[in-house]
């Protein structure tokens, strides 16, 4: 990222008058912990902000600072004159890709994320897709400005890291990334407390849908390829909430021996949402993502698609 814009970034976001925070629909904990960490900042500033999200955050991650203020109701543009979306990867996943467009011209962008760029809609990127997590990103724009990082901020940037990273099993965590966790847990951060909430949490209906998920577990010899999926009905008669598959794919990549995994389920509606991972070098699911019109990560990827789960004698099938 380039110094001259990140200090650009500070000097825009003190003009501003009434600032919108957005992160991605079925936000997960670096999107909110980003969001939050920028919001401790802009109450320091004495700021006039709001917190958006399409979805409501998961009770999760009810530790994190300020996260009571996040609503799911869609804003009104014309109220604000800076919007900042943390983690978004894409206008799309911000919720508010009409309202933006009809707003385009009336307000100022400054995007924050580690995902590679899908379409360039922001006045300004904050971008580092070597970065594990878009909290590191946050940790850097702080850094080259001097704000102080104190204990708020450190467990919003610790969270956003350890749940972005498969608590740093990921390929993403890099010497830095371990760097900056260091740092956290000096500020104030609790890595126990965090894990808490946000890994070792599991109730027992999760558990069952995830033993649902382990049970249809296929390995396509040909490819050293793991799928899995769950039917609406599975999801239903199991009583999991959608947020409760999520992790089922990361944890099913550990298995061992195979490249990659995908992880499909019915959403509802005849959708279909997809998830990929792989911990190995070499192979890229966002590239196979992106084919099916999602994207992410080179190593955690997702998207899509219009469609029904069929169980066959070969496997999956969608129709």
């Amino acid at each position: 990222m380039n110094q001259k814009t990140i200090l650009q970034v500070n000097q825009i976001i003190k003009d501003a008058n009434h600032i919108l925070l957005v992160t991605h629909n079925r936000p997960d904990g670096d999107g909110l912990a980003s969001v939050c960490a920028m919001a401790d900042y802009l109450k320091e500033l004495n700021k006039k902000f709001t917190l958006s999200c399409t979805d409501e955050p998961p009770r999760q991650f009810d530790f994190l600072p300020h996260l009571e203020l996040f609503s799911s109701t869609v804003p009104n543009l014309d109220k604000y004159d800076l919007l900042i979306p943390l983690d978004c990867g894409s206008i799309n996943r911000t919720g508010l890709e009409k309202q933006i467009t009809q707003h385009r011209a009336k307000i100022k962008i400054i995007e924050f994320d580690h995902h590679p760029a899908i379409n360039h809609y922001a006045d300004l990127e904050l971008r580092n897709p070597g970065a594990a997590s878009t909290t590191e990103v946050v940790y850097d724009f702080f850094v080259a400005n001097q704000i102080n990082i104190n204990k708020n901020r450190a467990t919003c940037i610790l969270t956003g890291i350890s749940t972005d990273t498969g608590n740093f099993l990921y390929p993403s965590t890099s010497s830095k990334t371990i760097a900056i966790a260091s740092e956290m847990l000096q500020k104030g951060a609790r890595l126990p407390s965090i894990l808490d909430n946000t890994w070792r949490n599991k109730s027992l209906t999760t558990m069952k849908i995830w033993g649902k998920a382990i049970n249809n577990l296929r390995i396509n010899p040909k490819y050293n390829f793991a799928f899995t999926a769950l039917t609406i009905k599975d999801i239903e008669e199991s009583g999991a909430s959608e947020e409760e598959l999520e992790g089922i794919a990361g944890f099913l990549s550990n298995l061992e021996g195979v490249k990659g995994i995908l992880f499909l389920y019915e959403e509802g509606g005849g959708v279909i949402k997809g998830s990929l991972r792989s911990l190995q070098e070499g192979i890229n699911v966002a590239a196979l993502a992106q084919k099916l019109g999602g994207g992410g990560h080179i190593r955690a990827a997702g998207f899509k698609i219009q469609g029904k789960l069929v169980k066959t004698e070969k496997g999956w099938k969608i129709e």
